[in-house]
């Protein structure tokens, strides 16, 4: 039997769930590992007397952690950046190993930090065992695409859009009552959350650096319950997607509003659940879905990392070829189709300005809904299903577009999801 003492850094949620698994699962744990999982120090800003820290010491400083010669394993669980990189870096020195669910710290400085005794399961989709699946269980795959669900507020503010038909304030409001959004929501509902997920993501799945900063990133604040209701008259959903496709040009690497076809299994799913969807050439497509936050569900990619760590003690999660690197595409060089809704005057003729606009930049329609007057302001909606269009001559297009004196306002444009 291998005997692990950790200590945690953080006593918020996922810390609680830490500790509340180990205590309630460790006969079960010790009998299918061969890890016994002591926790001998818990640090935390403040001091919560109600949870049972299995019998650990207590302080209030996190870098006590380091100062603990006891400690094999830290697990940070404090969330931002500053702190928490310093409290990473500063075990990684001194050779201990970290198990963290701090997705912002390994996105961004993932080159300086992935080469070590690091592991980072609960930073991407919660409870899914998705890095294990890339580093090990599709380990001889080639992979070609990977797209997923992978922030569960944007999913449950989506769903709830589309069965209830509430707007997106309303159902904001709710999530933050319900804990589902944090009382700043913009990393969620501007999708950087996502991105983070993402960069890790494209990072271990075609061996490139962490590069936050080429992912093309769009939030769900223009999106309304009636660009849902038009997409599902299309016969398609609208799913705030995660997408990372290779080609011979590059890496996509995009975060945005997507509609996807109701026939695809990642339409279904809902709420706060997540999913990974990944394309590869001996495995064809899998589907990885599960609950993408939570105490419970987040612990226990925590504690499967901590047991990891102490089975294969020297493996780095990531041990990248940075000779193989690929580049990452600009957002303006990929083809994607289009949904457009377009808001008209009610006159006869603007559908054929619409029309003859799209046509001189090569964009073929497979779809048109023309609505009536609209309640609120006199104005017809035009929604146009494109066929594939390069981004740069889709700019191009809706510029000519809300140029037109008989456009009322922007264009909403959702891109449809890629057929891999």
């Amino acid at each position: 039997m291998k005997t692990l003492s950790i200590g945690i850094a953080g006593l918020g949620t996922v810390a609680q769930g830490v500790l509340a698994l180990v205590a309630a699962n460790r006969a079960l744990i010790e009998q299918r590992s061969g890890v016994s999982v002591n926790v001998v120090r818990v640090a935390s800003r403040r001091v919560k007397p109600e949870v049972d820290l299995c019998g650990a010491d207590f302080s209030t400083d996190v870098m006590d952690l380091l100062a603990d010669s006891r400690v094999d394993v830290i697990v940070e669980l404090i969330g931002g950046e500053t702190l928490a990189k310093e409290l990473i870096v500063g075990a990684l020195e001194q050779g201990k190993a970290v198990v963290t669910a701090n997705k912002a710290v390994i996105a961004l400085h993932g080159n300086e930090l992935s080469r070590q005794r690091l592991r980072f399961e609960a930073a991407v989709a919660g409870a899914i065992p998705i890095i294990q699946a890339l580093q090990h269980g599709l380990v001889a795959n080639q992979f070609s695409a990977l797209s997923g669900i992978i922030n569960g507020t944007c999913n449950y503010m989506l769903s709830a859009m589309e069965n209830e038909g509430v707007d997106f304030d309303a159902i904001l409001a709710r999530a933050q009552a319900l804990g589902y959004a944090e009382a700043d929501p913009t990393f969620d509902v501007d999708g950087i959350d996502a991105a983070h997920k993402l960069t890790i993501l494209m990072a271990l799945a075609f061996d490139t650096d962490f590069e936050f900063d080429k992912v093309y990133v769009e939030g769900i604040r223009a999106l309304t319950p009636i660009d849902i209701s038009y997409a599902a008259e299309l016969g398609y959903r609208i799913k705030h997607l995660g997408i990372l496709r290779s080609s011979p040009d590059g890496i996509e690497a995009r975060v945005h509003p997507t509609l996807v076809p109701h026939s695809e299994l990642m339409a279904h799913v809902n709420g706060v659940l997540n999913a990974v969807q990944v394309v590869s050439d001996a495995a064809g497509k899998t589907l990885f879905s599960g609950p993408g936050a939570g105490g419970a569900a987040t612990a226990s990619a925590v504690v499967a990392d901590i047991v990891e760590t102490a089975l294969n003690p020297q493996q780095p999660i990531a041990d990248r070829n940075s000779s193989a690197a690929m580049t990452v595409r600009p957002i303006e060089d990929i083809s994607s189709a289009y949904y457009l809704r377009i808001p008209t005057r009610d006159e006869p003729g603007v559908f054929a300005e619409v029309t003859q606009i799209l046509s001189s930049h090569n964009i073929n329609i497979d779809a048109v809904i023309q609505k009536d007057s609209h309640p609120q302001g006199g104005s017809v909606d035009i929604v146009i299903l494109t066929e594939d269009t390069q981004e740069a001559q889709m700019n191009k297009a809706l510029s000519q577009l809300e140029a037109l004196a008989t456009v009322t306002g922007p264009v909403m444009r959702i891109r449809v999801a890629p057929q891999d």
